[in-house]
């Protein structure tokens, strides 16, 4: 985990591996942030999440471990392990923790 960002540039690297649960807490770890987009690894805690809000750009979603449930425009989506879902630009979406799970989001700026 103290691996910097430059140092993960070239590396076939196993995402699991960059992010420890907190029980009862949603941690996060920026991989890239470059103005075109951001890269960013999540690892939520059985039953936490993000309350429903509406982002400026479309945001690409992996899980990469665990299960969780995604919510757009009011729709529920139940998103597994090497699954992933694609969040629409200016539409709400929230997310809840099925079980703990580990999240790559990719922000899309256009």
């Amino acid at each position: 985990m103290s691996e910097t960002t430059e140092t993960l540039v070239g590396r076939a690297i196993d995402l699991k591996e960059l992010i420890a649960y907190q029980e009862g807490s949603v941690v996060s770890r920026t991989l890239n942030d470059k103005n075109v987009g951001t890269i960013t690894l999540f690892a939520f805690g059985e039953g936490q999440g993000l309350s429903e809000h509406t982002a400026p750009y479309d945001a690409f979603v992996e899980i990469v471990d665990g299960e969780a449930d995604i919510t757009i425009d009011g729709t529920d989506h139940r998103v597994t392990a090497g699954q992933f879902i694609i969040m629409p630009a200016n539409h709400p979406h929230a997310l809840r923790a099925v079980t703990r799970f580990k999240m790559l989001l990719v922000m899309i700026r256009a």
